[in-house]
This record gives C-alpha cells, sequence and structure tokens, in this order.
C-alpha cells in the first residue's frame, strides 16, 4: 500500500476526533442551556445536514483545484470551529459552531476516500479504503472517550476547547506532510469535465441504489447515537466517561472492520459482507432496544460498529467505481446522502420514541437494516466507471 495512506489516514484520524464530541455530553449542554435532549440532539442534526448540503460543492472544488489542498483548509477550518463553540455564550451560538465544524468535516474525509481511490485499484481498493477508516476508527474511539473523560473535569466547553486545539495542530503536521507527496495526478480546470462527471455518475444504476442505501445507513444507525447518554441515564447510569465509553464502543467495531476485511472479502465476498453486515447491525439494534446494562450497551456497540462497516465500506468501494474523472464528487455525493440520513436519524427517533416507544422503534430500525444488507446484494453489480478509458 502507498505510504501517503498513512498521511490520509492521520487527516481522517483528527477530523473524526471531533465528529462525536459533544454525543456523551449532551445531557450536561442541555441543562446548562435549559433545553431538552431532543433539542440538545440537534447538534447531530445540525452537524450532519451541513456536513451533507455542503458536499456537492466541495466534493467538485476538490476535483477541480486540488484534493488535498481542500482537505487540509477544511481540517483547520474545523479546529477553529470547536475552539469557537467552546466559547459560545448562547445556544444558538453553539449551534453555529457545529454547523462551521460540519463544514470543515465535510471537506475532510470524503475528499480522504477519494485520495486513497485514486492511489490504489479497484482489486484492493476496499483493503485500502479499510486502512483510511482506520484513522476515522481510531479518531471516533479516542474522540467519544476522551470527551466523556474531560467533560467530567472540565465540562463540555473544555471538550470543545481540548479537541478544537488538536485538530488545529494536526492540520499543521498534515499540511507539511503533504507537501512534496505525490498524492495524484494534477486536478482538471475544466466545467464542462465536471458536468460530465455528474453525467457519468447519475447514469450508472449503482448510483441510486448506493446513494439510498446509505441514507438509509446513516438514518437508521448514526442517527441513533445522540440518545445513547439518555438511555444510560434512564438506566441510573450518569457517568459522562461511561457514556463516552459506550458510544466509543461503535468505532472498536470499526476497528475490528479494518482488521478483518482482507481476510473477510475473500471468503464471503461483497455481498456476502453487505448482507452480514446489515444483519449483524439489525440483531444489535434490537439488543440496544431491550435495554441491557452498559457493559452489554458497550458489547452491542462494538457488534454494531463491525457490522456497520461491512455493508459501508461495500458501498464506498461502489461509490468509488461510479465514475474515475469525478471520483471526489462521487464520494463526496456518497457522504452528502449518509449525511442526510444522519440528519433525519435523531429528528425520525425523537419522533418515534415520543409518539411510539423506545421499543417499537428501535425494532422498525433493526428490520430495515436487516432488509437493506440483503437488497444491496441483490441489486448492486461491480461494474468499471464508464469514464475509466480517459483516466
Amino acid at each position: 500500500m502507498p505510504p501517503a495512506l498513512n498521511i490520509i489516514a492521520l487527516a481522517t484520524f483528527s477530523a473524526a476526533l471531533s465528529a462525536r464530541a459533544l454525543d456523551p455530553v449532551l445531557p450536561h449542554v442541555a441543562e446548562d442551556f435549559a433545553v431538552s435532549i431532543a433539542t440538545a440532539a440537534s447538534f447531530a442534526a445540525a452537524f450532519a445536514f451541513t456536513f451533507a448540503i455542503i458536499q456537492p460543492v466541495l466534493g467538485a472544488f476538490a476535483d477541480i483545484f486540488g484534493k488535498a489542498r481542500l482537505m487540509i483548509v477544511c481540517l483547520a477550518l474545523l479546529g477553529f470551529a470547536n475552539i469557537l463553540g467552546a466559547m459560545a455564550t448562547s445556544f444558538p451560538l453553539l449551534f453555529a459552531s457545529r454547523i462551521l465544524a460540519g463544514i470543515g468535516s465535510g471537506g475532510v474525509f470524503p475528499i480522504a476516500l477519494g485520495l486513497t481511490s485514486d492511489l490504489v485499484g479497484a482489486e484492493k481498493r476496499q483493503v485500502a479504503i479499510g486502512r483510511t477508516l482506520a484513522g476515522a476508527m481510531t479518531g471516533n474511539l479516542l474522540g467519544a472517550t476522551v470527551s466523556g473523560l474531560i467533560g467530567d473535569f472540565l465540562g463540555w466547553r473544555g471538550v470543545l476547547a481540548v479537541l478544537g486545539g488538536i485538530v488545529m495542530l494536526a492540520s499543521i503536521v498534515v499540511a507539511i506532510r503533504f507537501r512534496g507527496a505525490a498524492l495524484t495526478r494534477p486536478p482538471r480546470t475544466s466545467l464542462s469535465a465536471l458536468k460530465q462527471g455528474y453525467r457519468t455518475i447519475f447514469t450508472n444504476p449503482n448510483a441510486r441504489i448506493c446513494y439510498a442505501a446509505v441514507f438509509i445507513e446513516g438514518c437508521c444507525v448514526l442517527g441513533l447515537f445522540p440518545f445513547i447518554a439518555a438511555f444510560l441515564f434512564e438506566l441510573g447510569q450518569t457517568s459522562l466517561s461511561i457514556a463516552g465509553v459506550v458510544i466509543a464502543g461503535f468505532a472498536v467495531g470499526g476497528l475490528f472492520y479494518t482488521m478483518t476485511v482482507s481476510r473477510l472479502l475473500p471468503k464471503i465476498g461483497v455481498n456476502g459482507m453487505m448482507i452480514g453486515g446489515g444483519a449483524l447491525v439489525g440483531v444489535q439494534l434490537i439488543a440496544v432496544a431491550m435495554g441491557p446494562e452498559w457493559k452489554l450497551h458497550l458489547l452491542s456497540l462494538i457488534f454494531m460498529g463491525w457490522g456497520f462497516y461491512m455493508i459501508h465500506g461495500s458501498l464506498q468501494v461502489f461509490a468509488s467505481e461510479l465514475s474515475a474523472e469525478a471520483r471526489a464528487t462521487a464520494l463526496s455525493l456518497h457522504a452528502f446522502f449518509f449525511f442526510m440520513g444522519q440528519t433525519v436519524g435523531p429528528i425520525a427517533y425523537g419522533f418515534g420514541i415520543q409518539h411510539a416507544g423506545k421499543v417499537p422503534t428501535l425494532l422498525t430500525a433493526a428490520a430495515v437494516m436487516i432488509a437493506l444488507g440483503f437488497v444491496c446484494a441483490k441489486l448492486l453489480r461491480q461494474t468499471g466507471p464508464a469514464d475509466a478509458a480517459v483516466t
């Protein structure tokens, strides 16, 4: 694998530190600003929506002006947004800082996948993307865990201040390491070529299935996260550190995926990965619905993360093959639909829990995820991008 993957993994690690930074401390944010947990959970929706809505623009900019350059700028913006959030004096100001964080984060991970796909051929791409994911999963793991620990000692403001400083420092380090690295061919400057890339993407029959699937994933799986701390509070477990550890279990499962994908893929194939991943997620959603103690809750999140990335990693590879010339655009659209799902998810879960109850809501999400794995395995077909001949 190309050494440049290590630089890309560092960028995704740094960005991922902030992704779930507020989830373990949401009860304290809600208390400080005298809002409900459901209102505080809107941070996750705001972050995800901004991340999503900016993707078509960032993907186009990356294909035109260069992936690495844009990724570094967005990483610095993410660090600044976290520090700004730590100084917020009102709920609307904190909300605005999360919108800025969503923009910054939106220019890191999808672009990193584009760089990875440029460097590695299709036959090894799922393994290479797994290594890039390892950086993000480690960041998610430490971000959620450290957020809970810092929150117990310094409060939620300390969480944002510390993580913001780390991300700002990381942006400098990544910029230095990228300098002089031959990561990808020079970017295009032709808008007509970009339009042709969009046309290539959306004429591929895999595009509709792939993008719809990641929307459902984001809604059913990531939409659950803002409520996990509240679930634990209901069970009498009020430690923010414990909430952070439980949420971090999802990232641990993601790391298990990155360590096992190179062995699982040859044995069960892409279809087996999607079916098995969807089923594993569904079973764990059922387990969470039963309200287990926090240790079993943690175990469920670990297996949920493992299953989630089995299906999600497969969908990322399909997205990377929608277009060769507009790969950053294709992967940014993938992220757009995924984070739109994360935007709808907390709202849908909140509505379902309030009106139908926790158990029926989670059981419905479980059934959807199990079905999703079978549908994707049946409908998605591995084909090269139509514009591959011009690369």
